[in-house]
């Protein structure tokens, strides 16, 4: 039996040797400190052997440990190249080569969830998976039936009960199907994963994982819940019905594990990122970029989880959408004193910054602090929006990301004294993430111009 809990021994044997692995590595930095080999060199062979057996070990797992790294994957292009290769290496195998889930248990899942005469459902069902993802792995099949059909049960009942829409005869689909003991997989990881803390700190000085860690933990009955997962994709895909730019497939059918949505054919971003055109990597950039700032307002959603697996270009030039487990509700828009608080900050506004920053609960309403030294701080973060066109890029990234996690530089000293509000965290997370990603892919676009149609507040008051 190879799913996700596999062995939870072994699982917790794999995550918990890897600090054993870095100390030994930090003493033999010590050593070499003694031979009179330059500290730099040191930092960089430590933090290349680092990211070697820690991305070795996660893309070895699913569970919390393949999320977590997902999660991750978005900041890789602020890391030095020669830790970051390592890093992709890694996080291709996790979407490519992560073990399949035995067909056996695939067809136990899909008989409990959509019934024992689930092969009716399909003209055709392909037991290899076609990709795997952190909780679940995804099948291609051609959906049959047409007319009403149960599809999946309701939790605490033995029937499939729950009925989905007329659907054509012969429809491309994508059947996600959930790893059994997902759930406890997933605490179990990430616990493990909270004490990997100073190996994340040696290949990237500055990076907290505790955040990171405590949301995914915070949200994983969201992502657990199919059912949840397609009633956001419903929302997302009436939203974005007949976008000339935005594709969100529709939902086929739903239970509690299992989801059947449209297939998307299309060119991966991670494939673009390694070897597009500038032209399709421009095209990606602008589009995710768009989908960020306009979801909010037009489906009242934000897609959360914003790494290259979740996204194609398609043949038509459209930007296909997949995974909704993870989403921010964000009725109304992205808030409206992050646009307003960016549209002062560019034009060089600092009192009124700070002032809603406080207001805001960015900074504590007592603390003394410099408002030009706050605008400082903030300016070359805004650099993308103080121009009509930007290419974001990891060179870029690299600068702000040593800036900001550098404890010498004024930069970290400010960022000391600045909080990040409760309700802002999830925001700054995505936002973050699909920056990382528009880096990755070295995208240039008329950023302002999106920001401005869709970001609430950043348009000047007429």
């Amino acid at each position: 039996m190879t799913d996700i809990p596999r062995r939870a021994v072994s699982r917790t044997a794999k995550l918990a040797a890897l600090p054993l692995g870095f100390a030994g590595r930090t003493v033999l930095g010590v050593g070499k400190r003694v031979t009179g080999l330059a500290s730099e060199v040191i930092s960089n062979e430590i933090q290349q052997r680092t990211a070697e057996q820690l991305f070795s070990v996660l893309g070895q797992l699913k569970g919390g440990a393949m999320k977590f790294g997902q999660a991750l994957s978005v900041f890789e292009a602020a890391l030095p190249e020669e830790v970051a290769a390592p890093y992709r290496q890694a996080l291709t195998k996790l979407q490519e080569a992560a073990p399949p889930l035995p067909a056996a248990s695939v067809h136990k899942v899909l008989a409990e969830q959509l019934g024992p005469d689930w092969r009716s459902l399909f003209v055709e069902f392909d037991d290899k998976p076609a990709a795997a993802a952190s909780i679940g792995q995804v099948h291609r099949a051609i959906w049959k039936v047409e007319g009403t059909t149960p599809t999946g049960r309701r939790r605490g009942t033995k029937a499939a009960t729950k009925a989905v829409a007329t659907v054509p005869a012969g429809r491309p689909v994508a059947v996600k199907v959930q790893y059994p003991g997902a759930g406890p997989a997933l605490l179990s990881d990430l616990k493990q994963l909270s004490r990997l803390g100073a190996m994340f700190r040696a290949i990237q000085p500055g990076l907290d994982i505790k955040p990171l860690l405590s949301e995914l933990r915070a949200r994983i009955s969201e992502e657990l819940d199919y059912e949840l997962e397609a009633e956001s994709q419903r929302i997302f895909a009436a939203a974005y019905a007949d976008d000339p730019e935005i594709f969100v497939p529709g939902v086929v059918a739903a239970a509690p594990r299992v989801l059947v949505t449209d297939w998307v054919e299309g060119t991966p971003l991670s494939a673009i990122i390694d070897s597009g055109s500038a032209s399709d990597r421009d095209q990606a950039g602008r589009l995710m970029a768009t989908l960020h700032f306009s979801a909010p307002m037009r489906a009242g959603l934000l897609h959360a989880d914003p790494h290259p697996g979740n996204f194609r270009l398609l043949p038509d030039g459209r930007l296909g959408v997949i995974d909704f487990g993870a989403v921010a509700r964000l009725p109304g828009g992205h808030p409206e004193p992050i646009g307003r608080l960016v549209r002062l900050a560019l034009a060089g506004d600092a009192d009124a910054v700070v002032a809603g920053l406080r207001e805001e609960g960015f900074i504590r309403l007592d603390s003394p602090i410099d408002a030009q030294a706050v605008l400082d701080f903030l300016m070359p973060i805004l650099q993308p929006l103080s121009v009509e066109e930007f290419r974001f890029s990891r060179a870029w990234l690299r600068v702000e990301a040593a800036r900001l996690a550098n404890p010498r530089s004024p930069a970290y000293q400010l960022s000391r004294q600045l909080n990040l509000p409760p309700s802002y965290l999830l925001i700054h997370r995505v936002t973050l993430g699909s920056i990382g990603v528009l880096c990755q892919l070295e995208a240039k676009a008329p950023y302002r111009g999106i920001v401005e149609r869709w970001l609430p507040g950043f348009a000047p008051v007429a």
